[in-house]
């Protein structure tokens, strides 16, 4: 598995639609809630130019934080497995229910072990931001998503609910 995290690029349109599309179908009249990081979903990736233009967000702004979006390529198979969005710190809503690390696998590539390694260079990022912990939220049902943040050193902190949904919070001591 030889996983890195890229910004989106020119160099990655192609695996980058492939992965959207795929994911984008498997839900289609699904939940939408699922589409995560919503950050790589919030625009049309079709419209490439503008769709990485907006990825970024160096300023807080309509109750955002700053973050960073990045793409988790396999490079032995040259495609896009998964996307990470981290957020530069933490807002009241973010420190309650959404964390640091927004992070998502495509479907087709779940359960192989890429969401343990995308989040353990998803932490590397945040060490080059200076950040000491990370918090990670995931859905109570959600036990692979669980597993991974555990992978990576997450103690749970406790459980809180929003909108009917039970979500655990997690925190990762950076070293």
């Amino acid at each position: 598995m030889a996983l890195r995290l890229v910004k989106a690029s020119c160099e990655f349109k192609e695996q980058i639609a492939d992965m959207m599309e795929e994911w984008l179908a498997h839900y289609d009249g699904h939940d939408k809630n699922e589409l995560t990081p919503l950050a790589i979903f919030r625009n049309d990736y079709r419209d490439f130019d503008c769709y990485i233009s907006r990825l970024e967000r160096d300023k807080p702004q309509d109750g955002m934080v700053p973050a960073s979006t990045f793409f988790c390529f396999d490079d032995e198979r040259n495609i896009m497995v998964g996307a990470v969005n981290i957020r530069h710190y933490l807002n009241d809503y973010l420190l309650k229910y959404g964390g640091h690390i927004g992070d998502g696998i495509r479907p087709s590539e779940r359960r192989k072990g890429y969401a343990t390694k995308m989040i353990a260079l998803a932490l590397d990022e945040c060490r080059k931001l200076g950040l000491q912990r990370v918090l990670m939220v995931c859905d109570r049902d959600n036990v692979g998503s669980a597993k991974s943040i555990i992978n990576n050193g997450g103690v749970l902190e406790n459980e809180v609910e929003n909108d009917g949904v039970v979500e655990q919070r997690y925190w990762i001591e950076l070293r």
